[in-house]
């Protein structure tokens, strides 16, 4: 036995749900293949902070997501850049360029509960959960791809005419493709947790910059922070093993006094930092999103925001040629619609990551020149602006204009 859907997707976690969520308004038929029971958040619907763009904004307002978050927002409004033992620093203020805010902190199990929220009124998506991916099948007609997935321990075949990739980085279906995937290993782990400040949040996020990588408080609508701290792979354990009062130690160590004296903090949890990137993002009737087409370094929180400018590009190509969402032209066309932003995002990324990074001393004056122009000139300060904000590239249309 075999069901049909116009999309399969696999994945169930942020870039996926937003998909079928965006799918679901224009009335295509999808299968969303979920690991996660009904009932449960996919785990990466945890504490961690997700620093949503503008353009993110703009489009879950439109998707009828952000009305069903329970928690309030917390907008960043400054943000303010700079390096330990480096001269130079960058701030950045949302009003100067006409704007409420660059964007919003989300605490990631509240949008997980939202996007939950908003599925339940889908119409339009079935739903296979717990389920999980098992291989491709050859199939007798080329205008369709067989998946087979095995469903509380039943296997099934599901058949599509566009096979959605959206399972993170260790994505089964990039590898059932046989496409390729580059990766490089930062050596950095990432600690994630809710801090709280003898001053409280006026909508500035802190991004600091040390030789073991960076760290961040950023503004949560709740009067706490959002602390991002990334060490070396090797200092993990250690750090893991600190009791509160030295963990919040070593945060205002990297962090100084911006908010004050640092109170208290939530529960840690810890992410080794890993960049992959696919090779290619479509293969025939198939494409990759989201983490399992590209996972980036942490810095400047683009990860989650350019996986959603994918599923919304594709979203925004099927509406346009509704005759058959994996037809070649249509993908072709998404891979060179996406090129630019993912370009530019992965270099900036993994860029800035690196040149931060780098201890050499050679590197510490040249960095500091660079602040100070980032500081001073106009049209860096544009590129940096548009790039946090995720207008970059070619835009999908509900990136561009806030819902009322």
């Amino acid at each position: 036995m075999s069901k049909r859907h116009d999309v399969v997707i696999v994945g169930g976690g942020l870039v996926g749900a937003s998909l079928a969520i965006a799918l679901d308004r224009l009335g295509v038929d999808v299968g969303l293949v979920e690991a996660a029971p009904p009932g449960a958040l996919p785990p990466v619907f945890d504490q961690r902070n997700l620093s949503f763009a503008a353009a993110t904004v703009n489009a879950l307002g439109a998707l009828g997501v952000m009305q069903r978050l329970r928690t309030p927002t917390g907008p960043i409004r400054r943000i303010h850049v700079s390096r330990e033992g480096d001269f130079g620093r960058v701030r950045l203020d949302a009003a100067d360029y006409g704007r409420e805010a660059f964007g919003q902190v989300v605490v990631a199990r509240d949008f997980g509960e939202a996007l939950e929220a908003r599925l339940a009124e889908a119409s339009h998506v079935s739903r296979y959960r717990p389920a999980q991916f098992l291989a491709l099948e050859a199939g007798e007609d080329a205008a369709l791809r067989s998946v087979r997935i095995v469903q509380d321990g039943a296997e099934q075949v599901l058949q599509a005419r566009l096979l959605v990739g959206a399972d993170g980085s260790a994505s089964a279906v990039r590898g059932a493709l046989g496409i390729d995937a580059a990766r490089h290993d930062f050596a950095q782990t990432l600690f994630v947790a809710r801090v709280r400040g003898s001053r409280q949040p006026d909508g500035t996020a802190y991004e600091r910059f040390r030789n073991d990588g960076p760290s961040a408080l950023l503004p949560r609508g709740d009067r706490h922070y959002g602390a991002i701290h990334a060490v070396a792979a090797e200092q993990a354990d250690a750090v893991a093993a600190l009791d509160e009062a030295a963990w919040l130690q070593r945060l205002q160590e990297a962090l100084g006094w911006r908010v004050g004296r640092l109170l208290g903090s939530g529960e840690r949890s810890a992410y080794p930092i890993v960049q992959v990137l696919a090779g290619r993002l479509t293969d025939t009737r198939a494409v990759l999103l989201g983490n399992a087409a590209q996972t980036l370094h942490p810095l400047g929180a683009q990860g989650f925001n350019l996986g959603l400018r994918d599923a919304l590009t594709l979203a925004e190509l099927i509406e346009r040629d509704r005759a058959d969402p994996g037809a070649p032209a249509l993908l072709q066309q998404y891979a060179q619609r996406r090129e630019q932003d993912r370009q530019r995002t992965v270099t900036f990324s993994g860029g800035l990551a690196r040149l931060t990074a780098n201890p050499a001393p050679l590197m510490r004056p040249l960095r500091s020149l660079g602040l100070l122009a980032a500081a001073q000139a106009a049209p860096l300060q544009s590129f940096l602006v548009g790039g946090a904000m995720g207008f970059r590239g070619e835009v999908p249309q509900l990136c561009r204009e806030a819902t009322p």
